[in-house]
């Protein structure tokens, strides 16, 4: 295997204890900051060059979040790192009992093309701040993105504990047969099958990052041009090849009727009347990519937009009206800049509809009315959830991102991707002396001894507690 001996390697140096120093990790993480401050002007071309990604779009999420995140772990690690100390019973009452923050070891992060510098960032973020040796994979359909991260970042990184890896499809699957302490993967659901089978031959635990189709409900009440800019904001961003953007609208025949101007004005005060000639609208990554979704606006009725222009991979800002759930656009994630609109009668019908399929990444409503906010919060499961905004509940390190389902498994961002790379080893350190107070758990076992056991030991319930 081409691979066993790089990470034999990092094995053998992460056995040596050399990144577990506070300093080091620290070290390591301020030479991620200085990548992002030295090497801005190269992210921003190399995106460009790779999917035509507007640099405002390309510094807001490659590198202002990715900014946010290494600072946040920089200003909490030491107190992430600590002991954490635990209750005790009253036999352990004179006894040290907490949690170690361990580190798992040598980890995987395979990062998908979308966001090409933030997705394999932000974990190997907390990975490096959890004290593991790394070794990374940067997709390899974003080709200019994925040069710049081979050869740049061992410049920054220390090459002994971090190791960049450029492999297509058939190297990613002899990499997968090596055995890593940990793997962080971000991509589709399919992929993640694979991903956890040869994950499971090692019994590796796993992040899976996935997506979905996440449903956007807009109920009757509400201002609908605000509506609108959020969405089709969220919807066309990074030319709609975002994980977490809304995929459908849910909404009355009512709605959808006023919506479509005001999705129409939108588009047009945020691209100008030929998107095409906009300097803030991208392109789909890969010819594949193009034609897969070009082929999907075949459904419901185009009501704004629909040009496409396969030289240049451009698909225009898009609304489908009046489509059915049969149709093809509603049978896999689009990833792509299309808003189909599906007509449902009530909230009700819009619960039933989101929770008779997989449970998505991410789910937005939109009311004025807070209670029927609230009710779509409390009646279906997703990864995340918004209420009234698009996309905006990534950009907070408080909240932990992932999915549930066929969305994903695990969850990361700020304390969470720390705590993912993070082995929690319950720890109990005892007295050598005070043998006295162990004899009643030594045989010969006898009915005194097994009550005083109890006394000791047995945790009793409280009064029940009531949620306000």
């Amino acid at each position: 295997n081409p691979y066993t001996g790089l990470v034999s390697h990092l094995r053998a140096v992460w056995l040596s204890g050399k990144t577990r120093p506070m300093e080091y990790r620290v070290a390591q993480l301020e030479a991620l900051g200085r990548f992002l401050d030295e090497k801005k002007q190269d992210i921003l071309e190399a995106t460009a060059l790779d999917m035509g990604k507007p640099s405002f779009e390309a510094y807001f999420t490659e590198i202002l979040l990715c900014k946010n995140e290494l600072n946040n772990t920089l200003n909490n690690l030491c107190h992430w790192m600590k002991d954490e100390y635990v209750d005790k019973n009253l036999v352990t009452q004179l006894d040290s009992a907490f949690i170690r923050k361990d580190p798992y070891g040598v980890v995987l992060i395979i990062a998908p093309w979308n966001y090409p510098i933030h997705l394999f960032l932000v974990p190997l973020i907390g990975a490096i701040a959890a004290g593991n040796c790394v070794v990374i994979k940067p997709s390899e359909t974003t080709k200019n993105t994925e040069r710049l991260v081979a050869e740049m970042l061992s410049c920054y990184l220390d090459n002994d504990c971090f190791a960049v890896v450029t492999a297509g499809m058939q190297e990613t699957t002899r990499l997968l047969e090596n055995k890593f302490d940990y793997i962080f993967f971000t991509g589709s659901p399919s992929v993640g099958r694979i991903i956890m089978t040869a994950a499971a031959k090692h019994l590796t635990p796993v992040t899976l990052e996935l997506g979905g189709k996440n449903p956007c409900y807009v109920s009757d009440t509400c201002d609908v041009q605000n509506v609108a800019r959020r969405v089709a904001w969220g919807r066309f961003f990074n030319a709609g090849q975002t994980c977490i953007a809304p995929d459908y609208l849910l909404c009355s025949l009512e709605m959808q009727e006023k919506l479509m101007p005001a999705l129409r004005e939108a588009i047009t005060e945020f691209f100008g009347s030929n998107p095409q000639e906009s300097p803030d609208f991208g392109r789909i990554v890969g010819d594949k990519q193009f034609r897969r979704i070009r082929a999907l606006l075949c459904s419901g009725r185009v009501a704004i937009g629909g040009q496409t222009d396969e030289k240049e991979r451009y698909i225009a800002p898009t609304v489908l009206a009046d489509v059915l759930p049969s149709d093809p656009i509603m049978q896999e994630e689009i990833f792509g800049p299309i808003l189909p609109i599906v007509v449902v009668a009530n909230m009700d019908e819009a619960i039933d509809f989101i929770n008779a399929r997989p449970r998505p990444l991410a789910i937005y409503a939109f009311s004025c009315d807070c209670k029927v906010v609230n009710q779509v919060l409390e009646r279906t499961s997703s990864g995340g959830f918004c209420g009234n905004d698009t996309l905006m509940h990534v950009t907070l390190t408080s909240l932990p991102f992932g999915g549930i389902g066929n969305s994903g498994l695990g969850k990361y961002h700020g304390k969470f991707t720390f705590d993912t790379f993070t082995h929690r080893r319950g720890c109990l350190h005892r007295n050598m002396g005070l043998e006295a107070l162990n004899t009643l758990r030594y045989p010969p076992y006898s009915q005194q001894k097994l009550g005083l056991l109890t006394t000791t030991f047995e945790i009793k319930r409280k009064g029940m507690c009531t949620l306000l």
